[in-house]
C-alpha cells in the first residue's frame, strides 16, 4: 500500500499565486484510487484550481476515474498540463484514461486555455480519447494547444483537425469562436494530409501567433497548403518548420505568405532543404520589411553562397536581430568569409551563429538524383528545379562560341557564364553592330563604327534576332562590351546603362537575378572564379566604372543593389 503525507499536498499547494496543483517529475505510477490519493486530495483541498501539472508521472485507467471525479467540482481549471503521463502503458490504457479526465473537466464546465499532452503515445488511437473534450465547450477557449511528439500520424492528425473544427463552429454559434494562439504539433508524422488538414483549422480560425510543426514529413505540397492558411493569420510572431523538406517550391509559397506575416520574430527552417532557390525566396520576401524578427534558423538547407549572401544582405535592418543560423551549407570558405563581412558590415556579426560546418567548401551545384531516400514528389520538385536554374545554351548558326551553361549557383558553379565567349575575332561582318556585338574583344573604333545615331536602338534591334534562350547571355556580353570603354566614352556608358535596364529587366522576368549578379561579378573581379584559371576578359577598371554609375540610379533591384555595394567596397578595401 502506497504511503502519503500532508507534506506532500502541502507541497503541491505552496504556489498561491498561481494557484493550482503540480506533481511535476515525481516519477509517480498511479494504477489505482490508493496510490493516487494525495493528488486526489491536493486537488480537492485547492480552493481555486488554475492549473492541473502531472507530466513526468505514469497514469492508469482506474485511476484516471478517480481524478476526473475530483475534477468535477473545479470549474475554474484552466491549464491541464498533461505532458508525459503515459510511459509504460498500453494504447488500449491511453485513450480511456483521457476520456475521465475530459469528462470531469466537461461536467465541470471548465474553460480551459491551455492543454498540453505532449510527450504521449497517443496515436490515432489516443486521439481518440481527446476528441470528445476538444469539441467541448470547455475547450471554446482554448489558446494554447501543444501535443509534440505524439505519433499522430495522417489519421490522428485528420481526426485533431475535424475536433478543432468542430469547436470552432460551435463556439461560434455560442458566441465564443476558438482562438487559438500556440499550435505545436512536431514529431507527428502528419505528413502532406495531415498538414492540410490542420491548414484548414489556422485559416479557419485565423488568430494563431505562433505554429511549430517541426520532423513531420510534409514535402511541398503539404507546405503550400499551410502557407495559404498562414496569410490569414498576421498575427504569427514564432514559425518553425525545421526538418520537413520544404524544398524551394514551398520556400516560393511561404515567401509569398510572408508578405502578410510582418510581425514574425522568430524563423526555424533549418534541414529543410531549401537549397540556393529557396534562400533567394526567402531572403526576397523578408528583405525590405519584417522589421521584429530576432531568430532566423537557415542551417543544413544545401544554400550556396548567393543564397547566403542574399539572407546575410536581407539583416541589414533587422535591428532587434539575436541569431542567424546558416551554418551546414555550401558556401565554401571564402563564402563564409564574405558572409562574416556583410554582418561585421551591419554591426550585427555577433548576431552569426559561428559557421563551423560546410557541407561543400565551395563544391558543386545541386545535381538531380542526390535524394534517393526521396519520394516521388520530391524527386519531381528537385527535377523542376534543376530545369530552371540551368538551361544549356545552343551557339547561333555562324557564331563561336563556348557557352556551355546559365547556371543560377554562385561561387559552386562557376564554370557558367564566367568561362562563356561569344563571338570570334576572325569573324567578318558588314555590319558594323553586328561585328560589334559579334566581336570577342571589340575595341572603341569598331564601336564608334556603328554610324547609326542611337547606338542604343541598333543594339536592341540586333539583340532581337537573337533566340529567346540565347538572348541573356548576348545581352550581357554586349553590356561588358560596352562597359570596359565607358570611362573613355560617354557614348558608351549611357549605351551600357542602358543596356543594364534591358538585363534587370529580362533577369527579373525570367528569374535570372542571382545568376546575372554572379556572372557580372566574376567578370568584374568582385568574386572569384573556381576556376583557377579563370581571369576576367574585359577592363575591369572601366566596367566597375559602369556599374558604380548604374547603381546610382533605380536599375538594380534593392537586394541586388546592396550586395554588388558590399562587393564594390570590399575590393576597395581589399586594395588598400
Amino acid at each position: 500500500m502506497t504511503s502519503f503525507n500532508l507534506g506532500d499536498i502541502s507541497a503541491s499547494l505552496s504556489d498561491v499565486k498561481s494557484s493550482g496543483v503540480s506533481f511535476l517529475g515525481q516519477a509517480l505510477k498511479w494504477e489505482n484510487e490508493e496510490q493516487v490519493k494525495p493528488l486526489v486530495e491536493a486537488i480537492n483541498a485547492c480552493k481555486s484550481l488554475k492549473y492541473l501539472e502531472l507530466e513526468g508521472n505514469t497514469l492508469g485507467v482506474e485511476a484516471a476515474k478517480h481524478i476526473g471525479e475530483a475534477l468535477k467540482k473545479h470549474p475554474e481549471l484552466e491549464k491541464a498540463l498533461l505532458k508525459d503521463l503515459f510511459t509504460g502503458r498500453m494504447k488500449t490504457e491511453i485513450p480511456i484514461a483521457l476520456e475521465s479526465l475530459g469528462e470531469g473537466m466537461t461536467i465541470a464546465g471548465a474553460h480551459l486555455t491551455v492543454l498540453d499532452c505532449s510527450d504521449n503515445a497517443l496515436g490515432p488511437n489516443g486521439m481518440t480519447g481527446l476528441v470528445d473534450l476538444i469539441k467541448s465547450k470547455t475547450c471554446y477557449s482554448l489558446e494554447e494547444l501543444k501535443l509534440n511528439n505524439c505519433g499522430l500520424g495522417i489519421q490522428g492528425g485528420k481526426m485533431l483537425a475535424s475536433a478543432l473544427l468542430e469547436c470552432h463552429k460551435k463556439g461560434s454559434e455560442a458566441g465564443t469562436p476558438l482562438r487559438l494562439k500556440v499550435f505545436i504539433a512536431g514529431r507527428n508524422r502528419l505528413e502532406n494530409d495531415g498538414a492540410k488538414a490542420l491548414a484548414e483549422v489556422f485559416k479557419t480560425v485565423k488568430t494563431l501567433e505562433e505554429i511549430a510543426m517541426p520532423q513531420n514529413g510534409i514535402y511541398h505540397v503539404g507546405i503550400t497548403a499551410l502557407s495559404d492558411a498562414f496569410k490569414e493569420n498576421p498575427n504569427i510572431k514564432i514559425l518553425n518548420l525545421n526538418d520537413n523538406t520544404i524544398g524551394p517550391k514551398g520556400a516560393e509559397a511561404l515567401a509569398e505568405a510572408f508578405f502578410s506575416m510582418q510581425k514574425l520574430q522568430e524563423i526555424n527552417f533549418g534541414d529543410c532543404l531549401l537549397k540556393t532557390k529557396g534562400a533567394l525566396a526567402i531572403a526576397d520576401a523578408i528583405q525590405d520589411q519584417h522589421l521584429e524578427l530576432e531568430t532566423l534558423n537557415f542551417g543544413f538547407n544545401e544554400i550556396h553562397a548567393d543564397g547566403g549572401f542574399c539572407i546575410a544582405a536581407a539583416m541589414e535592418n533587422k535591428r532587434l536581430l539575436k541569431s542567424l543560423d546558416l551554418n551546414g551549407n555550401m558556401f565554401g570558405s571564402e563564402g563564409r568569409e564574405q558572409i562574416v563581412d556583410m554582418m561585421e558590415k551591419y554591426d550585427l556579426a555577433d548576431c552569426l551563429v559561428e559557421m563551423d560546418e560546410d557541407d561543400s567548401d565551395g563544391g558543386e551545384e545541386e545535381e538531380s538524383g542526390d535524394e534517393d531516400s526521396y519520394d516521388e514528389e520530391a524527386e519531381e520538385e528537385e527535377t523542376d528545379e534543376d530545369e530552371s536554374d540551368e538551361v544549356e545554351y545552343v551557339p547561333t548558326p555562324g557564331v563561336n562560341s563556348s557557352l556551355n551553361i546559365f547556371s543560377g549557383s554562385a561561387l559552386d558553379s562557376t564554370a557558367d557564364m564566367s568561362r562563356v565567349s561569344i563571338g570570334d575575332d576572325t569573324e567578318a561582318s558588314d555590319n558594323p553592330v553586328e561585328a560589334f556585338c559579334n566581336a570577342q574583344y571589340p575595341s572603341e573604333a569598331m564601336f564608334q563604327a556603328i554610324s547609326d545615331t542611337d547606338k542604343t536602338t541598333a543594339l536592341r534591334e540586333h539583340l532581337k534576332t537573337i533566340s529567346e534562350e540565347n538572348y541573356l547571355p548576348y545581352l550581357v556580353f554586349t553590356v561588358l562590351k560596352c562597359a570596359e570603354l565607358s570611362e573613355k566614352s560617354k557614348e558608351a556608358l549611357d549605351v551600357a546603362t542602358e543596356l543594364f535596364k534591358d538585363v534587370y529587366e529580362h533577369a527579373q522576368k525570367k528569374d535570372r537575378l542571382h545568376s546575372v549578379r554572379n556572372f557580372f561579378a566574376i567578370q568584374l573581379g568582385l568574386l572569384k572564379c573556381e576556376d583557377k584559371m579563370f581571369k576576367p576578359r574585359y577592363n575591369v577598371q572601366g566596367c566597375r566604372y559602369a556599374l558604380k554609375t548604374v547603381l546610382t540610379q533605380n536599375i538594380v533591384p534593392s537586394d541586388e543593389k546592396n550586395i554588388f555595394e558590399f562587393l564594390l567596397e570590399q575590393q576597395q578595401a581589399d586594395a588598400q
